[in-house]
């Protein structure tokens, strides 16, 4: 887990910094906050949050969907990037952390276009699938228990429409995943993830090294 971009040395990664971010002050504020927390790390990096917000402006996304959204950095660089009339649903089980980002969306007027669903990220995805919301989000984020990324991943894929976008967090995993020496529960979710999404050809597929690694996959219509 990563705030800044996996192995960018420090003159380059603040090269990047000033010569590409354009983070609104509202995110940097949040970002601040999220820093004294002891978890920290969960959040992604500043110049990952502005690359989502140019895919979902390119996609002209109007519905996005988010698993995992602790306190509320990722979800609310997206719903910046929506129209006045977009929608972010978004997953967590955190009050605690949920109520940071409450607090952030409503200073940045954007509240309106978040539906945050408090309960475990398996059985809203699954909610939305029984209520007819398959192949209706344009673009999808998932940055949450690793066990849990395979499931997530074929839930997601069925909610996408044809040309939607997935982003996959962590995908990197500080390196982890290119060791055969670590072998711990989540490196190795992460890489059965990496593997699934590479041979499925139900999508194309791009992993991105920025933040922590972004494996982006398009559904194919």
């Amino acid at each position: 887990m990563t705030n800044t971009t996996i192995n960018l040395p420090d003159p380059l990664q603040q090269y990047v910094i000033e010569h590409s971010l354009r983070e609104a002050p509202v995110l940097a504020r949040l970002r601040q906050v999220t820093a004294a927390l002891p978890q920290a790390g969960l959040q992604i990096a500043p110049e990952q949050g502005q690359f989502m917000q140019l895919l979902v402006r390119l996609l002209g996304a109007k519905r996005c969907l988010e698993i995992g959204t602790f306190t509320g950095y990722s979800a609310l660089a997206v719903a910046l990037a929506l129209p006045g009339d977009g929608e972010l649903v978004t997953c967590d089980v955190s009050v605690e952390w949920t109520q940071i980002a409450r607090q952030f969306w409503r200073e940045a007027g954007v509240d309106a276009r978040i539906d945050l669903r408090l309960a475990p990220a398996l059985a809203t995805l699954d909610a939305l699938l029984s209520s007819g919301s398959g192949s209706s989000f344009d673009f999808a984020f998932i940055d949450a228990d690793k066990g849990n990324y395979v499931a997530y991943y074929e839930r997601v894929v069925e909610l996408l429409r044809p040309g939607g976008l997935l982003a996959v967090d962590n995908a990197l995993w500080g390196g982890s995943v290119a060791d055969s020496d670590v072998n711990d529960a989540d490196t190795n979710a992460i890489r059965a993830l990496n593997d699934r999404v590479h041979r499925d050809e139900r999508v194309d597929m791009s992993l991105v090294p920025i933040g922590d690694g972004l494996l982006l996959a398009r559904r194919r219509g």
